[in-house]
């Protein structure tokens, strides 16, 4: 119990840790021991802080996961909308691509066109035929040339105010006039029902034509205008005991995949249509076609 009292002993502590703080303020000689001592003391202020990091830490990765949950779910759905969108924009740029082939196709820039949709078309095996969305309202009159991009599809048959019907080239029931686009050769092409066949009857085994030859419209039956496509020669058979060659031709537009088709107006009708695009009173309707009357003995 002798020796300094405890006031003493303090006023004795403060002088000293006085005189140490202002020693390593002023020359620094405790940073050594102040670092050594930092060292020592890390582990233990790391477990003490351990239990709040962990809670910190446990808690951010809750948040982050239901927020990347949340953001994925979002994500998704607008990945969905936006292919959604893309394909609608993939069809929309196809069917701006195959307007712009159609727009282009006809041989003669001048001539009245109209793009017509397809709306069905006949399954019958013996009939080929396909309704249109114009009709009478847009100036479509039987006889009617129909096109898409490659070619000739066929003509008005039947005619209603909003809406048509259309017989393509490949109906047993139509022909129509042809010429050979290197020689000239003019010919009947007649529809077989079938989907990639025409036919040239009454064609001499002597007649300059050949596989690979472009049929084109004549333009001799005043109903399809002279220069379009119609088919392309795929097979001659020429029997010396036969006074005709047997002569099958394949359309060169695509009849069983096309959605849009042309309606052109030829010149002598195109003059003498109204505002409307109708035929004005004056002008001669063409009628449905009758195979009959259109054949003709080619020169």
């Amino acid at each position: 119990m002798r020796g300094p009292s405890m006031a003493m002993r303090a006023a004795l502590l403060v002088l000293v840790s006085v005189f140490l703080m202002t020693l390593d303020h002023r020359q620094q000689h405790l940073e050594a021991m102040r670092a050594t001592i930092a060292v020592v003391l890390y582990p233990l202020e790391y477990l003490v802080s351990l239990p709040a990091s962990a809670g910190t830490w446990a808690s951010d990765a809750f948040a982050a996961r239901s927020h990347l949950i949340s953001e994925n779910e979002s994500l998704r759905s607008r990945q969905l909308e936006l292919e959604a969108r893309l394909l609608k924009f993939d069809a929309l740029l196809a069917e701006n691509s195959r307007l712009r082939e159609m727009l282009q196709s006809p041989r003669k820039v001048d001539e009245r066109l109209l793009v017509a949709e397809l709306l069905a078309v006949d399954m019958d095996p013996f009939k080929r035929q396909a309704v249109l969305n114009k009709g009478s309202r847009a100036g479509v009159y039987r006889g009617h040339p129909v096109l898409d991009a490659k070619g000739v599809m066929g003509q008005v048959t039947e005619v209603s105010p909003i809406s048509s019907v259309a017989m393509l080239i490949t109906d047993p029931s139509h022909a129509i006039p042809v010429q050979v686009n290197r020689s000239g050769l003019r010919a009947i092409a007649l529809g077989t029902g079938e989907a990639d066949r025409l036919e040239l009857p009454h064609i001499p085994n002597n007649a300059d034509i050949r596989v690979g030859d472009l049929l084109v419209t004549s333009g001799l039956d005043r109903r399809f205008p002279p220069g379009y496509p119609v088919a392309e020669i795929q097979h001659i058979d020429k029997d010396p005991t036969q006074p005709y060659a047997s002569i099958v031709a394949r359309p060169t537009a695509e009849l069983e995949r096309v959605r849009e088709v042309l309606l052109i107006w030829p010149d002598h009708l195109a003059e003498t249509t109204d505002s409307q695009g109708a035929p004005a009173k004056d002008a001669p309707e063409a009628d449905a076609p009758e195979p009959d009357a259109q054949e003709a003995s080619p020169s």
